[in-house]
């Protein structure tokens, strides 16, 4: 096949890079006489040649500049979003969580060590009793959790000495329910226990000599370490490409530090540090905040290889100052997430396309990462973002309402829902303990619809990302970032109505 004036046809490029269909990235968002911003819903990707199997993409991303993921997701640090269950199916998928910081120090270190203790099988922080409580408090903790088996120890804490198990074994067809469990609990004398240390193999094992639903381990004081259940081990699974620090075989996980007040917020990143966090990400008003810069720099001179997170930037001087300073990636992304008001109350911020596209074109000439933060409502805003230069992004709408983020679920107007708010929300600004002044919402509070478990949510989205790079022709996110910048990845601005037909639409009703 010929080309009308005789030339032969490229394999895979058929014409000049003039004449492809669509623009480039570059020019599309150069043209700064009509300062338009663009985001998510205003353009589109224009497909590739494809010449391989969705199986054969790679969704490896650089979170930082020392640190890698499998897949290109961040858990976002908000308070009805990440906590360790988060973080845990984050890492196991492949991502990352960042623990939020509406915590006190004490109770955001144990989130972090919670992560870092985790081992696919056991459960490293069981709900446990004490031998004061009653049949009556197992019978509500039964309702709230949803199991029947606890473990009796001094003070009803985790870490502290075994004395029992208390089942549905010890307690059904009582009718005293003000009895305490000391009287009614298998002591420790007559329990099957495992020393810390073991396998799962090994654990496993046990459990079936023992015929024993669930077993404690216990360390050489006989402090109860962790349990172990029949259940979890037949649900869990190998994760191959879980998110692990390479020495320690550790899961990763980060968390989030305010930059004011200075000083709770450096005790903060020590003890974070001690606890072994892998990646601290700092928040503030903003990215290009004097505060900002110089906590990053004492952070990155105090503390070399603990990897750091800036901002949120939206524009190029933002992420040079950031680079200057000395961070390790940069959150980019400036009031556009579903409950974020600051655009509408500050008059200030950038449409989510056009923030990420100049910031990681900036970033990249310097090997920082860019982390596009808002806006991610599905899949296809992720695969937006990663083509215009993000590395990963953050994800807090999308997981809120999951078994694994906090929070109870209640019943409202037939729905199950989970609570979602924004970091800047009145009611979370009154629970982190700001004081002084007026309080200035830019955020809303607000419910999600319950979307079953992130283990399954995850890898659903991360499939989907998998086909779009499949649709583009290309494999890898690293290979997206080269057709970005040479200008073979074409996009096209979409009108209203292209916006319309590009989704469900002139039907009744339908179902996925």
């Amino acid at each position: 096949l010929c080309h009308p004036e005789g030339l032969a046809f490229d394999e895979k490029f058929a014409l000049d890079p003039e004449d492809f269909d669509g623009v480039s990235a570059d020019t599309l968002f150069s043209n700064t006489a009509a300062a338009r911003g663009f985001t998510f819903d205003d353009i589109i990707l224009l497909p590739g040649h494809i010449d391989f199997d969705v199986h054969s993409t790679s969704l490896k991303a650089k979170l930082t500049k020392e640190i890698s993921l499998n897949i290109p997701m961040v858990s976002s640090p908000m308070d009805t979003v990440t906590e360790h269950k988060m973080a845990i199916t984050m890492a196991l998928e492949g991502g990352i969580g960042i623990i939020h910081k509406n915590l006190t120090i004490e109770q955001q270190v144990v989130e972090v060590k919670t992560v870092k203790r985790f081992r696919s099988g056991f459960i490293t922080n069981p709900v446990c009793m004490s031998p004061d409580n009653t049949l009556k408090d197992v019978d509500a903790m039964v309702e709230e959790k949803g199991f029947s088996g606890f473990p009796v120890t001094v003070g009803g804490q985790v870490h502290k000495e075994l004395l029992g198990i208390v089942t549905s074994r010890d307690v059904d067809f009582l009718e005293d329910r003000s009895q305490p469990l000391s009287s009614v609990m298998t002591p420790l004398e007559n329990l099957v226990v495992l020393d810390a240390g073991c396998t799962l193999e090994e654990a496993n094992r046990k459990l079936q000599e023992s015929k024993k639903s669930r077993l404690p381990i216990v360390d050489k004081q006989f402090n109860l370490v962790s349990l172990v259940s029949r259940k979890d081990l037949l649900n869990s699974r190998d994760f191959p490409h879980a998110s692990k620090n390479p020495e320690t075989k550790q899961l990763l996980v980060g968390a989030a530090v305010s930059v004011k007040p200075y000083e709770e917020s450096w005790k903060r990143l020590e003890a974070l540090a001690e606890a072994g966090v892998d990646v601290v990400v700092f928040e503030g008003h903003g990215g290009d905040h004097q505060d900002m810069l110089d906590i990053i720099k004492k952070a990155k001179s105090a503390y070399p290889n603990l990897q750091v997170i800036g901002g949120n930037a939206v524009t190029s001087s933002e992420v040079y100052r950031l680079i200057q300073a000395g961070v390790d990636a940069i959150r980019v992304g400036k009031g556009v997430g579903s409950v974020a008001t600051g655009q509408m109350v500050k008059a200030v911020g950038r449409a989510q396309m056009s923030a990420v596209y100049h910031t990681a074109r900036i970033a990249k000439d310097y090997g920082v990462p860019v982390i596009a933060d808002g806006g991610i409502k599905n899949s296809g805003c992720a695969i937006k973002a990663l083509c215009l230069g993000a590395s990963t992004v953050m994800m807090g709408s999308l997981l809120a309402g999951t078994e694994e983020s906090p929070g109870s679920y209640y019943f409202q107007d037939g729905m199950r829902l989970k609570k979602y708010r924004g970091n800047f929300s009145l009611e979370s600004l009154a629970q982190g303990n700001v004081t002084g002044g007026v309080m200035l919402a830019q955020g809303v509070s607000g419910a999600v619809v319950d979307k079953g478990t992130a283990r399954r949510f995850i890898p659903y989205q991360a499939q989907s990302i998998r086909h779009g790079l499949q649709d583009l022709g290309i494999k890898t996110i690293e290979e997206v970032h080269k057709s970005l910048y040479d200008g073979r990845l074409r996009f096209e601005v979409r009108s209203s109505a292209a916006q319309r037909e590009g989704g469900v639409h002139d039907l009744h009703s339908y179902a996925h």
